[in-house]
């Protein structure tokens, strides 16, 4: 199993003045259509990941030393990441349980949803 945190525990994270990394791992395209805007935000396609592995990543992420909640369409592809990173020996790792599309339908519907 791993480690992660419903989209409502992502919106009170927002709201406030933590220190962390959200991870999209969507493919460029679907920003356009569904987006949280949040300075905390980072954006590593999972294509990306794939072809570069662990140095796709910002040097934020990789260091290691704050939490990294992350987040695709539905949650498929960020369960992935998350257990991939997790193997790859990361700690402080979370997927974030139903991806944007939870978040739209139950936190913030002005990010969007396709």
């Amino acid at each position: 199993m791993f480690p992660e945190i419903t989209v409502v525990q992502l919106g009170e994270k927002l709201k406030s003045d933590e220190k962390f990394i959200l991870l999209d791992v969507r493919e460029l395209p679907e920003l356009t259509q569904a987006k949280v805007e949040d300075s905390r935000l980072e954006v590593t396609p999972l294509s990306r990941l794939a072809s570069e592995g662990p140095a796709a990543l910002s040097e934020s992420v990789r260091a290691q030393d704050i939490p990294v909640y992350i987040m695709c369409h539905h949650g498929s592809r960020s369960v992935q990441v998350t257990m991939w990173l997790a193997q790859q020996g990361y700690k402080n790792i979370f997927n974030v349980r139903g991806g944007i599309d939870a978040y739209a339908r139950q936190v913030d519907s002005s990010v969007g949803s396709y």
